[in-house]
């Protein structure tokens, strides 16, 4: 990738995936394989399946919205607006939205994110 450029994503392409959240692609390019982004939307009451990405490392930046955030072996956490959370690679993870509006955060993922790397772990 040797091009500047501006990427608006879609609104219309936003879609409710198996997990239980909303995504829409900010970034996700077979050239440029080390980072994708996506911003997430989880409604009011809703807690994504518990899930883990293989090989790859993801960080939520909560945008707006209140939540709690189950990440490996550490006890639940609420997570903020500005909050960053750090997930490493395999680690079971899932969120819930605890606030009265929709919770929204961007997923970055080193390197990019892939559906083959998504394994579904929810006991339910």
């Amino acid at each position: 990738m040797n091009d500047s450029r501006v990427v608006r994503p879609d609104p219309g392409l936003e879609h409710l995936t198996p997990e239980g959240c909303y995504i829409l692609e900010s970034w996700n390019d077979p050239g440029d394989p080390e980072l994708s982004i996506a911003r997430a939307r989880v409604a009011p009451g809703a807690t994504t399946r518990l899930h883990r990405l293989r090989g790859v490392q993801e960080r939520y930046l909560i945008v707006t919205g209140r939540g709690r955030v189950w990440a490996g072996d550490h006890p639940p956490a609420p997570v903020n607006p500005g909050d960053v959370v750090v997930i490493p690679p395999g680690v079971a993870q899932r969120i819930a939205n605890t606030g009265d509006c929709d919770l929204m955060f961007y997923a970055l993922c080193t390197p990019r994110f892939t559906p083959d790397c998504y394994e579904d772990i929810d006991p339910s």
